[in-house]
């Protein structure tokens, strides 16, 4: 596959597997991989911060990121996590790169639209059977 125009940089959160990046290398997109910036166990606010400060699209499997993200950002719109762009992938971990893989053209389309105005973010959440933005 050939890189698109406008590539962006991931972040995997730790507990995303390795092989979720392998869809966004082969689109020509960067990959920063957690053991690279952060330390074991780091937690969910310092991913955050680090995600935002890279200018990278969190990738994250973790339940708690959700829950955490979903209460301070998308309802209220927390200035604390208003620049974060998210990709919660909510299946199995085993599913997690072949989700990814499917769902890349629908995410590197919710980032151009994010790109649009600066007071956009992406955030998609990867199911199963489902994909979904909030925009």
């Amino acid at each position: 596959m050939t890189a698109i125009a406008d590539a962006f940089t991931v972040l995997l959160d730790e507990g995303t597997p390795v092989k979720a990046a392998d869809p966004f290398l082969h689109r020509g997109h960067r990959v920063i991989y957690h053991s690279d910036v952060l330390a074991g166990g780091a937690t969910d606010d310092v991913v955050v911060v680090t995600a935002i400060l890279k200018k990278a699209i969190l990738i994250a499997v973790d339940g708690d990121m959700k829950r955490m993200v979903k209460r301070f950002g998308a309802p209220n719109n927390h200035e604390k996590y208003s620049k974060l762009n998210l990709v919660f992938v909510s299946c199995k971990e085993v599913l997690a790169a072949k989700r990814l893989k499917h769902a890349l053209t629908f995410i590197e389309g919710e980032w151009r639209v994010a790109c649009e105005k600066s007071s956009r973010r992406l955030w998609v959440d990867i199911g199963a059977h489902s994909l979904t933005t909030y925009r």
